[in-house]
């Protein structure tokens, strides 16, 4: 991903590159991470924090998780999510 803005919080790390419309996500988690069950269940939880973050503007996404995302709970991920996403909402928004 050549070009790409990264955003990072804790043991989540977003790419950002913008293209057009409609967004699109990548999720990147590791065996490292757990098992089958491990990694499927945190790509659900960030799946469902990506479709609540209506701010985010078109481009090209690729979400990476570290092991210790794994065990963190559903608000502190949003936390980390919304930090590591900030400054792609704040680039792209226009004058009030």
């Amino acid at each position: 991903m050549r070009g790409a803005r990264t955003g990072r919080s804790g043991p989540i790390s977003v790419s950002f590159v913008p293209a057009p419309c409609p967004a699109a996500f990548a999720f990147a988690i590791g065996k490292r991470v757990g098992n089958a069950v491990v990694r499927n269940r945190l790509r659900r939880r960030l799946k469902e924090l990506v479709r609540l973050r209506l701010d985010l503007p078109c481009g090209t996404y690729l979400v990476r998780a570290r092991p210790e995302a794994a065990n963190l709970e559903f608000e502190e991920l949003a936390v980390h999510l919304r930090h590591a996403t900030s400054r792609f909402a704040r680039q792209t928004a226009g004058p009030v």
